[in-house]
Parts: structure tokens; sequence; C-alpha cells
């Protein structure tokens, strides 16, 4: 009988888009008791069966508006649900707090400390790649998730904080990703919207999501890449803010098209048309996280160029990353030379291998100096591509330069 009331607790709580916390806060508030007797962990027991409420099933039944009896009646099989970002979350909790904590009390000016440290490392990661990055980036993780383990806090501190290694956990997961460690930046990945969802921060979750279901888009897994692009983009709904929206629509628009076929690659245009309708929509009512600065008309230019490339129609991906390059900061070396790299595919595909190797040249100059596994698969992408053009003089002479590559 625990675990068909489990399922019952699962299901009532996510048909009223609660989260574990906000469900222990209601049946504490149910039961008119002071503090946080049940917390989050004791209704994740709950939900898997390893406890039963007992004492606390009136107020569970209370707090979900249901009688004891439908707490206690076994669900009917139905056709499988929906993945959702809890289908993504790690095993066990990697941020239980410890018992017996003996660390200082920390407020608000620590998650205010935080805080610059994350949006520091986001600044970085704009000009240096993930191998520069990946030491500093797992050690801050390492230190944000002490931080709140270790020592008291109230609850929402403890929420602020979750926050805070909720994008801490994006930012790390993308350097660590980057540096071509894909299963250190998964395990971030998980962490980071368990960070999320405990917060009860949706719009966050699905951007650490969205970066997990890019990186199995780019390494082999597109199947579950696209499942968990559209999870992030269904579990936000429809109210997230518009440059979120608009993000999570780009990670479904590039998941569909790494998955192949006519059919994906009609759902990544469409895609891409409703990305840009949602970021036409900023500023007209809820407002962006300050963490999505990089998302704007030119970003989205930059994954329509990359689905036409790989679409294979250089007709339209060539004039927009010319457009985008023309206007591109150059202090931002990966960037430019990853956006390059489509330009060099592009080119090939249209049938100008000449241009197309000396994009390539630029992007290799460029990769030298820039430790990114990202820019280094492209390389290989491109001397791959030319190889139909092996034998016009520009191209034999840089594949006979870099074969190595």
């Amino acid at each position: 009988m625990g675990s068909s009331i489990g399922a019952n607790i699962k299901r009532l709580r996510e048909q009223r888009g609660w989260s574990q916390a906000r469900l222990a806060r209601e049946v504490c508030r149910a039961a008119g008791v002071q503090g946080e007797p049940v917390g989050r962990q004791e209704v994740s027991r709950w939900e898997t069966g390893k406890r039963t409420p007992r004492e606390w099933l009136p107020f569970l039944a209370a707090a979900l508006g249901v009688s004891i009896d439908v707490l206690r009646t076994p669900l009917v099989p139905a056709e499988p649900p929906m993945p959702s970002l809890a289908d993504f979350l790690p095993e066990d909790d990697p941020l239980s707090p410890l018992e017996g904590r003996t660390g200082r009390r920390i407020g608000m000016g620590t998650v205010g400390d935080l805080q610059q440290r994350v949006h520091g490392l986001r600044l970085a990661d704009d000009v240096l790649a993930g191998g520069d990055l990946i030491r500093p980036a797992l050690r801050d993780l390492r230190r944000a998730v002490n931080l709140y383990r270790e020592n008291t806090h109230s609850s929402e501190v403890g929420r602020q904080l979750l926050r805070q290694i909720g994008e801490l956990a994006q930012i790390a997961g993308w350097i660590a990703s980057d540096a071509g460690q894909h299963a250190e930046a998964e395990r971030i990945y998980r962490l980071g919207i368990s960070a999320a969802r405990q917060a009860e921060d949706s719009t966050l979750a699905g951007n650490i999501a969205g970066s997990l279901a890019y990186q199995f888009s780019n390494t082999g897994r597109e199947a579950e890449g696209v499942t968990l692009a559209h999870v992030a983009l269904n579990d936000a709904g429809a109210d997230a803010p518009p440059k979120a929206r608009a993000l999570y629509l780009d990670r479904v628009a590039w998941a569909h098209t790494k998955a192949g076929g006519i059919e994906h690659g009609q759902q990544a245009i469409r895609a891409l048309g409703e990305a840009g309708q949602a970021l036409s929509e900023d500023g007209e009512g809820i407002e962006s996280p300050a963490y999505l600065y990089w998302v704007d008309a030119g970003e989205l230019r930059v994954m329509e160029s990359r689905v036409y490339t790989e679409l294979h129609r250089p007709l339209r991906a060539v004039p927009l990353l010319r457009d985008v390059l023309s206007e591109y900061d150059a202090t931002h070396t990966r960037e430019m030379a990853l956006y390059l790299s489509w330009l060099a595919v592009a080119l090939a595909d249209g049938g100008e291998p000449e241009e197309s190797a000396a994009v390539a040249e630029r992007v290799i100059t460029l990769g030298s100096d820039t430790p990114s596994e990202r820019v280094a698969e492209r390389v290989r992408v491109i001397l791959g591509r030319l190889q139909d053009y092996a034998d016009v003089p520009e191209v034999a002479a840089l594949l006979a330069e870099h074969q190595a590559a």
C-alpha cells in the first residue's frame, strides 16, 4: 500500500505544479506546526515508498485537497506519462544538508557574494575556453554546495543559495562540456536541475535541462536530446519569460536538426520561427532573468544559420553566417572559431571549396590557441567535409598540412 500512497502523493503534487519542498510546507501548515518538521527529503521518501506517512497522512490529504481514501487507492495503469524534469534528477540527493551541521549562520550577504562569483564566471566564459576555466568552475561549484550543506540558514536564504547553485551548475556544466568532459558535465547539469527545482525556479531548471539536451544532441545521443529539449520547454510552461522560451525553442530546433530526416528538419524550422516570435515579446510583460543577457536576435540568427548548414541548405546558411560574423566581437575567440566553422561547411556544400579552405584555415588558427573540445571537433568535421574536394589545390594543401587534426 505504501507504494500506492507514494505514487498518489507524487501525482497529486505534480498536478498542482508543486515542488516537494512546497508540499512539505503545505503539510506543516495543514498540521498547524511551527518550523519545518517535514522537509523535502521526507516527501521524497514518501513518494518513493521508502517511508509511509502514517501520522502525517491526514495532513497530506488536507494539503492536497483530497480524502485519505484517495491517497490509499491504487492507481489504475494508464498510458506511459510524458517525461518530466523529475526523470532527469540525480538518483541520490547531493544537496541534502548534513546532519548535525556545525557551520555558521549565513544570510543574504553570502548569497550576494556567490551571485557575483557566478556572474564573473559567466563573463569569463565569453572570452575563455573550457580548458582554461574547468578547474576554477569545479572548485566554485564544490564550495557553493558545501556552503549550502554545511551551514545553517533560513528557508528563503536556502532557496536563494539553491538558485545560485543552479546557475553555477549551468555554466560549470557548459564549461566541462566545452573541455570535452561530457560525463562530468552531465553530472553537473543533473545537480543543477535538482537545485533549481528545489528552489522552485522552473525557468532556471529549463535553462539547465536545455544545456544538457544540447550536449546530448552533439554527442551521439540525438533521441535523448529531442526528448529532453521538449521536456525543458513543456515543464517551463507558456508563462516562461520570452528570452527563456526563445532559448528553449532554439534547443528544440537544434535537437531536431541533429536527429536528422525530413520530418525532424521541418520541426526544427518550425521551432526557429516560434523562437523568433517568443523573442519579439521580450519587454512586453515578464522580465527575463539577467543570466540570459546573451540571448538576442543575433544569437537566433546564429542558430538559424547552423540549422540550415546541417540541413545542407547553403543558400540560406551562408548569407546568415556572413551577416552574423560581420558584427561579431573578435575577442570572443571560441565563438568566432565555431561560427566560422559552420561557414566553412556551408561554403563546401555550396560548391565553393577554395573559399571554404581559406575559412577553415582561420578556424584552425583560432583553434590552436583555444583549449575547446567543441572547436577541435568542428575542425575534424571541416577536414572531413573537404575530403570531397581533395583534388582542389587549395584544399589539398590544407589537408596535407593539417591531416593529423
